[in-house]
C-alpha cells in the first residue's frame, strides 16, 4: 500500500514538462527512425494511402439519431478558444464554469439538460474508445491539444449506448485525432499570449513513409486566471504511431497530461446579510490557498485485420491512469487562518480492452452493415482523505468496477431511399468497495466510523431502432426509440454519508434507466443544410447529489424525471467566401413525479442559440469570424423547489480575425466584446459549506468579462 507521504508528494513543473513532452516525443521518434532507411535508399518520400483504423465506431452516424461534426477548420477558425465554448456552439449542449475558464479547465459540458449531474450522462470518446473515467470529476477537455483534432462527432440521445456503454444518456461525443497515414512530413509551431497574463505554445509534426507513420502533438499553458487563487498551469503530449500495409495495421497511441490550478471558490449574493461579494468583488477569491493537482498517462495499442472483403477486425487494449491531489484549507477573505481542513489523494487505473468487428456486406440485393464486439473495463480507486496532504488518511476509499459486455448494432438497406437500424447491448456490472477509518488520524472524530463493505453484480441492457428515410436528394426524415443507463459512479457511491452523522456510508445506490425517441429532418437544398429533431426522455432513478439540512449531505436517486425539447441546426453558404451558421435548442428538464412535479430540475437553461458568420475578407490572408451566442436562465444548483432567483440570461459576443500568408499565421481574437458579466452556475446556500437554503441567497461563481488572445505561428 502506498503511504500518504509519497502520494502527496509532487515534482516540480519542469521536471513534469520534460516528462509529458519526452513521452509524446518517443513515439514520433520510433517511427521516424524507423522510415528514415527508406528514405536513405530511394532518395525519396513514399507514401501509401491510409487504411482506416475504423478510429469510430460511429462510422457515418447512428441511423435515425441526431449528428453533427465540427471539422478541423471549424476548430481552428473559432474565435472561442476552448473546447467546451466550441461545443457549447452546437444546440442542445450546454457549459457549467466554476474555474475561471481558463483554457476551459474542468468545465462542465452538459447534453440534453442534466445539469449538476452532467458530466456522469455525456459520455466522451477518443477515436471510438470511452475516457469518462470512473470518478465525477469527469473529462477534462483542456488535457487534449486542439491540434491534434481532426474532427468532432456527436451523438444526440441515448442511441450511443449501444456501440459504448453506460454514461451515454444524454449524448455521445467522439474525438477523432490526426494521424500521419498517407501524409508527407510537416510540422507546425505556435504561441498566444492574452489576457491575465496567459501565455501558450503548442508544437505538432505528422507524417509518413512507407508503411509507417507518425504525429506528435504538444502545448503548454499558463495564466494568472480571471480571479484571485486561479492561476492555472497546464502540459499536454499526445502521440500516434502507427505501420499499415495492405490487410491491415499496427497502431500505439500515447498521451500526458499534468495540470495545476488554484481553487477561488464562489462570490456571495445575501442582501439580507449584507453581503455582496458577488457585485463588489467579482476577482475576489473566498478561498485564497484551495488548490488541486492532476497527472495522466495513457496507452492505447491495437491491430486491424481485413478478414475478407467487407469485413474488418479491430482489436485493441488500453489503460489510463490518473493521480489527483487537492487540498482545503480553514482561511476563508473573512479569515486569515490558513490551517488544513481536508485532503484529496486519489489514483484511479482504468485497463481495458475492446475487441470488434465491422462488416459492409450484401444480403442477396440488400446492402447492410454491422458492428459487434466485446468491451471489457476493470476500474481500480484508491483515494485517501486526510487532513492535509502526506497525512495519515481518516478515511481511505478502495473501490473496483468490472465491465463485460456484448454489443450487436446492424443497419440495412430494406430499399434505396430506406436505412432501418437495431441493436442491443448486455452489460454486467461488479463493484466492491470498502472504507478504511483511522480514528488516531489527525482530524478524526470519535463519532465517525467506516463505511459498511460493498458487493454487488448486476446486469443492465441497452437497445435502439432507428430508421430514416430520403424522400430526395434534398429532403429525409430520421427517428428512432432507445433504451440506456448510468451506473453509479464512485464519488456518487462515496458521497452516500451523512457526514456528522455518525452513520456508516453503504456505497449502494440504483441504477439509473432512461428511455427516449426522437423525430426529426434534414434537408440539403443547395447552399443551405440544416436539421430540425423533436426528443422526449423518461428517467427512473436519476442520480443526484443532494443538498439537505443540518449540514448532512448525501447522494440520492430522484423521482421520475423528463427532458424534451426540440434543436434546430441551418448552415447557409451565401457565397464562396461568405457562410453563415446558426443554432437554436428548446431544453426542458422536469420533475414527473414526487415532492417537486412539475418543477424545472436545476442548472438547465430552457432556451439557447447562436448565429456565426465566417468570411474570407481576402482570400486566405484576411479571415473575419464572429459568434453571438445566447443562453437562457436557468435555475440554480439545489433550487429543486424553484423559489430561489434565477442565474440571469446572457448574450455574448465573440470576434477573431486571422490569415495565411505563406508558411506564417495569426489571430486576433476578442471573446466577449461587450464586456459582459455573467455566471453559468450558482448553489443556493446560506454558508460556505451549509445547505438549508434562504431565499435571496445564493453562492456564485463569475465568469470573466471582456478578454483577448492574440496567435501566430508558421508551418514547414
Amino acid at each position: 500500500m502506498q503511504t500518504g507521504s509519497n502520494r502527496g508528494s509532487k515534482r516540480k513543473g519542469n521536471s513534469r514538462a520534460k516528462r509529458v513532452f519526452g513521452l509524446a516525443g518517443a513515439g514520433a521518434l520510433a517511427a521516424v527512425n524507423a522510415a528514415t532507411p527508406a528514405v536513405a535508399q530511394s532518395g525519396t518520400t513514399t507514401l501509401l494511402p491510409a487504411l482506416s483504423v475504423t478510429a469510430s465506431r460511429l462510422g457515418a452516424g447512428i441511423v435515425g439519431a441526431s449528428t453533427t461534426v465540427i471539422t478541423a477548420e471549424d476548430i481552428a477558425r473559432s474565435p472561442a478558444q476552448t473546447l467546451p465554448d466550441i461545443l457549447a456552439r452546437e444546440p442542445g449542449i450546454q457549459v457549467q464554469t466554476l474555474y475561471g475558464g481558463v483554457n476551459g479547465a474542468r468545465n462542465v459540458v452538459d447534453m440534453r439538460g442534466f445539469g449538476a449531474a452532467a458530466s456522469s450522462n455525456t459520455l466522451f470518446l477518443i477515436n471510438g474508445r470511452r475516457i469518462n473515467d470512473l470518478d465525477m470529476v469527469g473529462v477534462d477537455l483542456a488535457a487534449i491539444p486542439r491540434e491534434s483534432i481532426e474532427r468532432i462527432e456527436i451523438t444526440r440521445g441515448n442511441s450511443g449506448a449501444v456501440l459504448y456503454g453506460d454514461g451515454a444518456v444524454g449524448g455521445v461525443i467522439n474525438i477523432v485525432t490526426k494521424n500521419g497515414g498517407g501524409q508527407a512530413a510537416r510540422g507546425r509551431i505556435d504561441g498566444a499570449f492574452g489576457s491575465f497574463d496567459y501565455k501558450e505554445g503548442n508544437l505538432s509534426w505528422l507524417g509518413s513513409n512507407g508503411g509507417w507513420s507518425s504525429a506528435v502533438f504538444g502545448n503548454a499553458i499558463d495564466s494568472d486566471g480571471y480571479r484571485v487563487n486561479n492561476a492555472y498551469r497546464q502540459y499536454n503530449g499526445a502521440a500516434d504511431v502507427r505501420y499499415t500495409a495492405d490487410q491491415g495495421s499496427l497502431y500505439l497511441n500515447l498521451s500526458a497530461d499534468d495540470q495545476r490550478i488554484g481553487l477561488p471558490g464562489h462570490r456571495r449574493y445575501s442582501p439580507s446579510q449584507g453581503q455582496l461579494s458577488l457585485i463588489t468583488d467579482r476577482r475576489g477569491a473566498f478561498t485564497p490557498y484551495d488548490f488541486a493537482e492532476k497527472e495522466g498517462r495513457n496507452v492505447t495499442a491495437g491491430f486491424t485485420r481485413l478478414l475478407a472483403p467487407g469485413a474488418e477486425l479491430i482489436v485493441d487494449g488500453g489503460v489510463r491512469h490518473k493521480e489527483e491531489n487537492a487540498q482545503f484549507f480553514e482561511a476563508t477573505e473573512a479569515s486569515a487562518t490558513r490551517n488544513p481542513r481536508a485532503a484529496v489523494e486519489t489514483m484511479l487505473t482504468t485497463s481495458s480492452f475492446t475487441p470488434r468487428i465491422k462488416l459492409d456486406q450484401m444480403f442477396g440485393p440488400i446492402p447492410w452493415k454491422a458492428t459487434g464486439g466485446y468491451d471489457f473495463y476493470f476500474a481500480d480507486y484508491d483515494s485517501a482523505r486526510p487532513r492535509q496532504l502526506g497525512a495519515a488518511p481518516i478515511h481511505h476509499y478502495r473501490l473496483d468496477q468490472t465491465t463485460n459486455a456484448f454489443y450487436w448494432q446492424q443497419t440495412v438497406s430494406v430499399l434505396p431511399s430506406t436505412d432501418v437500424s437495431a441493436g442491443g447491448r448486455i452489460q454486467q456490472t461488479r463493484v466492491n468497495a470498502r472504507d478504511t477509518f483511522d480514528v488516531n488520524a489527525p482530524g478524526a472524530s470519535s463519532w465517525d466510523v467506516a463505511g459498511t463493505p460493498f458487493g454487488k453484480s448486476e446486469t443492465n441492457r441497452a437497445w435502439h431502432l432507428g430508421v430514416e428515410h430520403r424522400f430526395n436528394a434534398h429532403l429525409a426524415a430520421f427517428a428512432r426509440m432507445a433504451q440506456s443507463f448510468r451506473v453509479p459512479n464512485v464519488d456518487e457511491r462515496v458521497g452516500v454519508v451523512e457526514a456528522l452523522s455518525g452513520v456508516p456510508t453503504t456505497f449502494d445506490l440504483r441504477t439509473q434507466k432512461s428511455h427516449d425517441w426522437e423525430a426529426g429532418v434534414r434537408l440539403n437544398a443547395g447552399a443551405i443544410d440544416a436539421q430540425w429533431s423533436l426528443y422526449n426522455m423518461n428517467l427512473t432513478d436519476e442520480i443526484h447529489f443532494r443538498y439537505a439540512q443540518n449540514f448532512v449531505t448525501n447522494n440520492t436517486n430522484l423521482d421520475p424525471t423528463r427532458r424534451y425539447g426540440h434543436e434546430t441546426i441551418v448552415n447557409w453558404r451565401l457565397s464562396e467566401q461568405v457562410r453563415l451558421k446558426g443554432g437554436l435548442a428548446y431544453t426542458r428538464a422536469v420533475f414527473r413525479e414526487g415532492l417537486f412535479a412539475g418543477n424545472d430540475v436545476p442548472l438547465v437553461s430552457r432556451w439557447s442559440g447562436n448565429a456565426g458568420l465566417s468570411w474570407d475578407i481576402w482570400q486566405k490572408w484576411l479571415t473575419l469570424d464572429a459568434i453571438v451566442r445566447y443562453a437562457g436562465s436557468r435555475r440554480m444548483d439545489n433550487d429543486q423547489t424553484n423559489l430561489q432567483p434565477l442565474i440571469p440570461a446572457t448574450t455574448t459576443v465573440d470576434l477573431r480575425l486571422g490569415g495565411e500568408i505563406g508558411k506564417f499565421f495569426w489571430s486576433a481574437a476578442v471573446l466577449n466584446v461587450f464586456d459582459v458579466e455573467s455566471f453559468d452556475y450558482a448553489i443556493a446556500s446560506p454558508y460556505p459549506y451549509g445547505f438549508q437554503s434562504r431565499l435571496g441567497t445564493y453562492n456564485a461563481y463569475p465568469q470573466p468579462g471582456r478578454t483577448f488572445l492574440v496567435k501566430a505561428g508558421m508551418t514547414w
